[in-house]
């Protein structure tokens, strides 16, 4: 089966860290959604449609991809998968002489339709097809689920880490390091051949699956309760790691987290509390920095996306990080914080700014926008460096962009700030 894998109108909604990054390649489980889509489905083939501006990011992210080329779909019969789609474990996709449209809610899922269809679907088009197939070809509902925020992916995070774990083959379980006390069952433990595990090391099992991935390595008084991911090259340093929490690649991580998701590269290599919160790529949290993911009178957290406040309709809810955002040393965030790429949180005596835009840092309680980005992505080029990765000519043509589309939107988010400020006195 060929799959094609597009992103709609509302992937805005998976905002900071979806600024960076298509929406398939969010992670949730022990994989990104791209990885899990391509394993039911089977694909033989792959493309994708995403947003223009993120195009060659996803080319050079994602080489096996065939990126905006609506030519390619004439060359045979197409699975279409919602980038936001998060698929069930089993899944038998629609016969191609069926056309059908599934949906969640009053979105589209997936799709099998027929090639006449097809020959207006473009990147640029996609909402306008997506409307018409809704309206003129047969609708079921979908099975699987729907991202609508980034909060949907923590809270599905650990039932997915087990649903991952039992497609894993036997082959690559690794054995049981001497080293690692364990609590609950053996056959929930997973350690690669290549990770390092030192002594004095618990893993719980009782819950769910731990999974310690190739080339980790994790340290003594570290407790990882399932289900958790330390992901590849991924360093844990005396931490607690609690369950529904996904690290890596190549993370370093201390402290305590809860329900949380790391992209790659990010640290966290301290002291301080981390939880049901999703951290971008290359995002540094400092020594003592503290999330809270619980409101006092205990009611739901609201969260702004896209310059709009949404509620969460959960009670625990804790920070969103795009990629390259800094937090400070000792900086105390409150439940529902949202900082864009770019952004910076500095340790205040003051209460803090939730919301924090894309390229702002956020001082004395003050947000203070940034007049040029180019140091910002010289700095950028000089973390990427330490880790042998690189930030790439695409990488800053597309945070150039972004910094010149959301210009106006920072100068009102710095206005609307200022006048809170005012307004608390």
């Amino acid at each position: 089966m060929r799959l094609c894998t597009f992103e709609d109108a509302r992937v805005g909604g998976l905002e900071p860290v979806a600024l960076g990054r298509p929406a398939f390649g969010l992670r949730c489980g022990l994989t990104i959604l791209l990885d899990k889509q391509l394993r039911v489905v089977r694909a033989t083939e792959a493309a994708a449609f995403v947003r223009p501006h993120i195009a060659r990011v996803t080319a050079q992210d994602h080489p096996h991809l065939v990126v905006n080329e609506s030519a390619w779909l004439a060359e045979g019969p197409v699975f279409l998968a919602n980038a936001r789609w998060l698929p069930p474990r089993r899944f038998v996709a629609p016969s191609i002489d069926e056309p059908v449209v599934a949906t969640v809610g009053d979105a589209i899922a997936y799709a099998m339709v027929p090639p006449t269809e097809l020959a207006t679907f473009t990147p640029l088009t996609v909402d306008a097809c997506l409307t018409g197939w809704r309206e003129r070809l047969p609708n079921r509902p979908a099975v699987g689920r729907l991202a609508e925020h980034l909060w949907d992916l923590v809270e599905w995070n650990g039932e997915e880490i087990a649903t991952d774990y039992a497609t894993l083959g036997r082959d690559e379980v690794g054995g049981r390091p001497g080293t690692l006390a364990l609590v609950g069952p053996s056959a929930e433990l997973w350690v690669h051949e290549t990770a390092r595990v030192d002594p004095f090391v618990v893993a719980d099992t009782t819950n769910g699956p731990v999974v310690i991935d190739r080339d980790a390595v994790v340290t003594s008084f570290t407790r990882l309760e399932g289900p958790c991911h330390v992901g590849p090259r991924t360093e844990v340093f005396a931490a607690n790691v609690r369950a529904g929490t996904s690290l890596g690649p190549n993370c370093r991580v201390g402290g305590e987290l809860s329900t949380t998701i790391l992209l790659g590269h990010s640290n966290k290599s301290h002291g301080g509390y981390l939880g049901h919160s999703y951290v971008g790529e290359w995002v540094n949290v400092g020594a003592g920095t503290h999330v809270s993911d619980l409101r006092n009178d205990y009611s739901d957290v609201w969260v702004t996306v896209g310059g709009l406040v949404v509620d969460t309709k959960r009670t625990k809810a804790g920070v969103y990080l795009g990629d390259h955002a800094k937090l400070g040393v000792g900086c105390r965030v409150s439940a529902g914080t949202h900082v864009g790429p770019f952004g910076q949180l500095l340790p205040s005596g003051s209460l803090l700014p939730k919301y924090v835009p894309a390229f702002c840092t956020a001082d004395q309680g003050r947000l203070i926008d940034c007049p040029d980005p180019q140091p910002l992505f010289d700095a950028a080029a000089r973390v990427t460096a330490r880790r042998g990765a690189e930030f790439t000519a695409a990488h800053r043509a597309l945070y150039k962009s972004l910094f010149d589309r959301s210009a106006a939107h920072r100068r009102l988010a710095i206005h609307e700030e200022e006048l809170r400020r005012l307004r608390r006195g």
